[in-house]
Parts: structure tokens; sequence; C-alpha cells
């Protein structure tokens, strides 16, 4: 409106004009010929906005535009409306971003799958594959070098994937240490196992970071829709699955879900519920491996290792059901029960192997690190009374990793007078240099060093290397899974070591399987037939 029409309309109207003039929209009066009859001063700024488009982006601002046709007697007055909306977008995009990215790594999170898979499986004859990358041991990493360096491990992780993804392909990530990947359309089965070995090859070269050399490998399970679901739900689940069945039996591996995995699922289900009824009804039971000084053949100390008798009466070893026990969050009231059968036992204990006999109790490394487990479980050894002869064996991870353990629980061991041992030491994350940081009493040495040693230069390398340090930091050494003549004969010959375990020596007996009389006899390597034992399903290890 001009100013000469403004002031033929009266002061009648200065009010409402002043309003509208001010008003954060821009409105402008069209008439049919396309004149402006009116506008205020921020539709007059948006005069010469297309008027056939709704969203108007300029100067790094948007525009939202609309048009209201008001009939104005025989004629149609049209009113153009122009809107800022920049922040409003911006805040849109946002909020966008939030609900389906990852903000570390920039991915699309579970939401945006979820949205993807329903797209896909619109689609006609669409058939896509669905992947859960998981990643192995990253919590390891998390601990040992903290939240910082995790976090830049994922995005050197993403980097490195998203190299090799195809145009069609998705990479997201739904979890602290697990992605997802879409692959559309399938691919044949086997270019699809030669990309997925491909992506794991990769997972598997170092990562530098911080001038820290970290390895990392990862399981991946594969779900194919339509044959192995028709919803995310359904194909997730069925990769999970697929995970699952990797770390039942060899981790670091490429699994594709099965129809027959339900069978094996009906089965772990009766499995689980048998455990926890061989927990309820306190059928768990220790099996002793004693410890040799094989200078002197004396028995100085034996190993309580646990065994399932079950309902049958066969016994299970831990690779049976350890795993299944830690998931099922079984494991704290199990080492209870360990520790009351020791106590049990203590009289058969010391009538075979003599009153002095060091006993080994395992700890898992999640209670280790747990002072509200520890703290009762220490005080049931105190009140044994003898508690000197006690030796938790832990990890080595629990020395290392940035946890409580160090802090709050050795402190509460050292109190009760009982020792730490280092099980299974050189399978883990620590180096040699990382035995000056250890106040630990003994150095278990894994068996993988041990067994053909006396064929291995490097690793009689090792061997001398940790001995040495060992020895340097007051702490005696034992060796596990001596099993022939030629291994021993080696130690005797080429170390200064004393203390082994092994088969060579005697297997893990039940109570009612040795005698005082074949104990000290000093014929250990003769021990009473043992009980039938179900085989171990865990891949390249053998069972205690």
């Amino acid at each position: 409106m001009t100013d000469q029409k403004r002031e033929n309309k009266g002061s009648a109207w200065d009010p409402l004009v002043r309003v509208i003039d001010e008003l954060p929209v821009g409105i402008a009066a069209v008439s049919k010929s396309g004149l402006v009859d009116y506008a205020n001063p921020i539709g007059a700024a948006h005069a010469g906005f297309p008027a056939d488009q709704d969203i108007i982006e300029t100067d790094g601002r948007v525009f939202q535009v609309a048009q209201i046709n008001v009939p104005m007697g025989p004629e149609v007055c049209h009113v153009r409306l122009s809107t800022d909306i920049t922040e409003q977008r911006q805040l849109e995009d946002e909020l966008f971003q939030r609900a389906f990215y990852d903000d570390l790594t920039g991915l699309p999170n579970r939401n945006m799958v979820e949205r993807t898979v329903m797209s896909l499986a619109e689609m006609d004859d669409a058939a896509f594959e669905l992947a859960i990358i998981d990643l192995d041991g990253f919590k390891q990493v998390n601990d040992h070098y903290g939240l910082s360096a995790a976090n830049a491990l994922l995005v050197k992780i993403v980097d490195r994937l998203s190299a090799e993804l195809g145009t069609s392909d998705m990479l997201a990530r739904v979890a602290r240490d697990e992605f997802v990947l879409l692959r559309s359309p399938a691919t044949e089965a086997g270019a699809v196992a030669s990309d997925y070995q491909k992506y794991m090859s990769l997972l598997k070269k170092p990562f530098f970071i911080d001038g820290l050399e970290v390895l990392t490998s990862a399981s991946i399970g594969v779900s194919v829709y339509p044959d192995h679901g028709e919803t995310f739900e359904q194909l997730y689940s069925n990769a999970d699955r697929a995970i699952y069945r990797i770390k039942d039996e060899t981790k670091g591996s490429v699994r594709f879900f099965d129809p027959a995995f339900d069978d094996a699922s009906n089965e772990r289900m009766k499995l689980e519920q048998r455990l926890r009824l061989a927990v309820h009804d306190q059928r768990l039971c220790c099996a002793y491996q004693p410890k040799v000084d094989f200078g002197s053949g004396e028995v100085v100390g034996v190993e309580a290792l646990l065994r399932w008798r079950d309902e049958n009466g066969d016994i299970r070893p831990p690779g049976n059901f350890i795993n299944m026990a830690i998931e099922l969050g079984l494991m704290d009231e199990i080492t209870h029960l360990v520790l009351a059968e020791i106590v049990a036992s203590r009289g058969t204990i010391e009538a075979a192997f003599g009153a002095n006999t060091s006993i080994s109790i395992n700890v898992a490394a999640s209670q280790v690190e747990d002072p509200r487990f520890m703290a009762p479980f220490l005080e049931n050894i105190s009140e044994t009374g003898i508690a000197d002869r006690f030796m938790v064996e832990v990890t080595e991870e629990a020395f290392l990793l940035k946890s409580r353990f160090q802090t709050e629980v050795l402190p509460m061991i050292r109190e009760t007078g009982a020792r730490v041992s280092i099980d299974d030491f050189g399978t883990g994350y620590s180096s040699l240099s990382a035995l000056s940081e250890i106040t630990a009493d003994e150095i278990k040495v894994d068996r993988s060093f041990i067994t053909d040693i006396h064929k291995k230069p490097r690793s009689q390398s090792v061997l001398k290397a940790i001995e040495s340090m060992a020895h340097a930091l007051d702490m005696s050494i034992i060796v596990e899974g001596v099993e022939t003549l030629d291994e021993l004969n080696y130690l005797k010959g080429a170390t200064g070591i004393q203390l082994a375990q092994g088969y060579y020596f005697a297997k893990p007996m039940l109570l009612d399987q040795f005698s005082k009389q074949t104990l000290l006899s000093g014929d250990l390597r003769a021990p009473p037939t043992p009980a039938r034992v179900i085989p171990t399903r865990v891949s390249g290890t053998r069972s205690q």
C-alpha cells in the first residue's frame, strides 16, 4: 500500500497498519494484474521471490512462501506470505541428526537402519543382507587405553570400513561396539563370503592411536531378506543369533543365519535350565590338579577346577558351561559354592597332599573388579583360618587395565593374608615391561608357550624373559600344560623353573578318584581311572 493510499484510509487504520508492518512475516497483496497493492516492509523485501516456489534459499537464509486467495467482490486478491524459517530448519536438521545419526562417527544409527529396512522391504523383488559386525575385545581396549583412545579406534574402524563399501551399502553404528551393514541388493553367496572376509581382514590390521598399536578383530553374523525375516527385528535377531553361534565356537569369523539354529536354541534353553537347577541343587563340584615341584617330586599345591556332575552322573568340564554361567549371572553363586566345597573337603585334601599344601581358586575377571563380590568372598576365606594357604588366581588384565582391582580389591586380598597368582600369563593384553607394575606372588605361564617348547625357539626366548623378570621382581613362576617328557626335560635342562602343572604329572581328579597311598607313592603319572567326562565343545582349547 502506498503512502497516499494509507493516508486516504484515515487514522482508524493507522494502528492496524503499524502492527502489520511490525510482523516478522512478509505480507504482500497482489492484484489480478500482478501489481502490489500493499506490502509491509518484509513483504516488500521479498517481492522478487518467484511466485511458483514454496521454499526459497538465498543469501544463506531459507524462506517459506505461501499464497492465500481472498475474494474481493468480482476480483480475487492474492495475499502472499513469506516467512524466514532458517532457524526452524536448522533445529529440524539438528533434531533429525540426533534422532537418526551417531554423534561420534556420523554414521546412521539404529533408527535410520530400521527406516531403511522398511523402505527396502517395500521394493518389489528386493533381496538384501543385514550383517552385524561385533567388535571382539573392545571392552578391554576401552579399559586399558581409556575412553578417548577407544573412541578414536571406533572412528578409524569406520574410516577403514567405509572406504570399502559399495554405492548402495549402508554402514550404521547401533551400539557401543556393534555396527550394522546393509548390503543392497544381495549378492551371490561366494561374493558375499569373500566380501565379509575382506572386512574382517581389514579389522585385524593394527590401528595406531596416539603412538600406540591397538589390535582388534570382529565377528560377523548375516541374515538375508526375505529368507531370514521380513522386518528389521527379525533380520537383526537372526543375525545376532549367528553372532551368538560364532562366540560359542570361534570368534573372529563370519556366520550366516541358519534355520537349524532354532534346534540349537531349544537345546541351549534346556541346558540353561539344567545348569540353573544344578546350581540350585549344588551339583557342581571340584576336581583338583596338583602343582608339582618336579625337582623334589613333591606336591606343593592343588588347583580347584570347576566341574558339573549332571543328573546322569556324567562330569562336564567348564568349557561346556562356564560362558553360559557368566551370561546367566550365576558365577558369584558358583564361586561361593566352590569355596564352600574346598572348605568342606579340607581334611581329604590335607590327608592326600599334606597340611601345608596351597589351594588355588579361580575368580572370573568380572568378579575381581567388583569389591561388592570380593569383600564377602575374602571374608569367607579369612574365616577358614588358613587364608595364607589360599592362592587367588586372576587373569593378567586385572592388573593392567584401569579397574578397581589394583586400587581396592588387591589391598583387601593382602589384608586377609591370601596370595595372588596371574593365570594364563602371556595370553592377555600385557607386555613383559608391564610386569614391573604387578605385585603378584606367582605367575602361571600359559600352556601355549609350553606345548612342544623343545621345538620352538621363540617360545623358549619368551619363557626365559618371563623367568628372568619374575625372578627380579621376587615372584615365583609355574608353567601350565606340561604333557610330555620332552617338555619336562627342556624345563629341567634349560630353565631354573621348578614348579609345573600338567597331564604328565596328573590330570584333575575328583576327591573320590585319588587316595593317600597313590599320591604319596610319588607316582603322579598314573592316577586312578577317571569318571566318564563329557568332552568340551570349545574349539581349539583343552578344558581344564
